[in-house]
């Protein structure tokens, strides 16, 4: 599967799960719940909230937070004024996070307007894609705007809100790790959202040439030209048609479509 990926976006957001907490939910370690601006609900975190109500939970918008250990209810902050503990070793005033799993390297983003995992060092916000890739992608990346800000080819899930790994792919377009596998298993090898092959084809191209060769058409088809637009390098050619597939004269790719 490595060789058919480029290398990866930031696997994940601020959306890590911490199944082992002491205190909090599935999602987070903290020991504050927070006060819905929405519906006026308190809830561990937005997902929480986001899983029972039918709408969603703006995190910049929370103004109260509610201490798990005292139960004073307070404006968001690092630590309880009133019996001090820490809500999170992790806190972030902007999207008012908080998480004790500091493994993560949570680190706020101000570019994409939320906290993410992996490490500052470790990533770079690509203005163009409007997202953070890992600094392996840094000037090494087809750039798409906002990339990011679109739903999984696949699953329709929005990618920038989503918890699920996003994947980039060579031609710069970006779906769910997951799907991509699941659209690799049952026989998909180009992108769901340009039809631009995800991997290095040519080994199968040249197993196709030689069927193609072993394969002759009848003399009057074998005559036949058929205009093709290639979908790896975009060129339009004449190559002469075969039942097999039609091969792209400028790059030598099958993956074609007639015109």
């Amino acid at each position: 599967m490595s060789e058919v990926l480029t290398k990866v976006l930031p696997a994940r957001r601020e959306s890590e799960h911490a199944p082992h907490a002491r205190c909090g939910c599935p999602h987070y370690s903290r020991k504050c719940k927070l006060r819905a601006p929405c519906c006026g609900g308190l809830f561990t975190c937005r997902f929480c909230h986001d899983a029972t109500q039918p709408h969603t939970m703006n995190r910049h918008a929370v103004k109260s937070i509610v201490c798990i250990i005292c139960d004073h209810e307070q404006s968001p902050g690092p630590a309880c004024v009133d019996c001090e503990t820490r809500f999170g070793t992790y806190f972030c005033a902007v999207c008012n996070l908080y998480d004790d799993d500091v493994k993560k390297e949570q680190f706020h983003c101000e570019k994409c307007g939320i906290c993410r995992v992996g490490g500052r060092d470790n990533f770079f916000h690509c203005d163009t894609c409007g997202a953070c890739y890992s600094t392996e992608l840094r000037n090494n990346h087809v750039c798409v705007p906002n990339s990011m800000q679109q739903d999984c080819p696949i699953c329709c899930e929005f990618l920038f809100d989503s918890l699920e790994a996003p994947q980039v792919l060579r031609c710069g377009h970006t779906i769910h790790r997951k799907c991509l596998e699941s659209y690799f298993a049952h026989g998909g090898y180009t992108c769901p959202t340009c039809n631009a092959s995800v991997c290095d084809m040519r080994a199968a191209w040249t197993v196709l040439d030689e069927e193609i060769l072993l394969t002759p058409m009848p003399e009057e088809l074998g005559r036949k030209k058929v205009e093709v637009l290639c979908n790896d390098c975009h060129v339009v050619s004449m190559p002469h048609y075969h039942a097999l597939g039609h091969k792209c004269n400028d790059c030598g790719s099958y993956n074609t479509r007639r015109i």
